[in-house]
């Protein structure tokens, strides 16, 4: 399988944005967290789709997607709440 610029992209992003999540959460900032989980979805979406695709991987696939559903939650819980 060859590797685009997206898939280089998305690894590079998940790690940046869900580890700043997880930074801003340890630092007492919740709201900000979210959001920044809610920008590594996309990636997260991506590249664990590509792992479903190419070696079967489904359990991580609906894991992100169960994640995702979560964060989307916590920012409307959050923000309009």
């Amino acid at each position: 399988m060859k590797k685009t610029f997206f898939d280089n992209l998305s690894q590079f992003c998940i790690q940046i944005f869900t580890l700043s999540a997880q930074v801003a959460l340890a630092l007492k900032h919740p709201e900000l967290s979210l959001v920044l989980n809610l920008i590594a979805q996309p990636f997260w979406l991506y590249s664990s789709y590509q792992a479903y695709r190419h070696v079967g991987q489904i359990g991580m696939f609906l894991n992100t997607i169960a994640f995702g559903l979560i964060t989307v939650y916590g920012i409307i819980n959050y923000f309009v709440k």
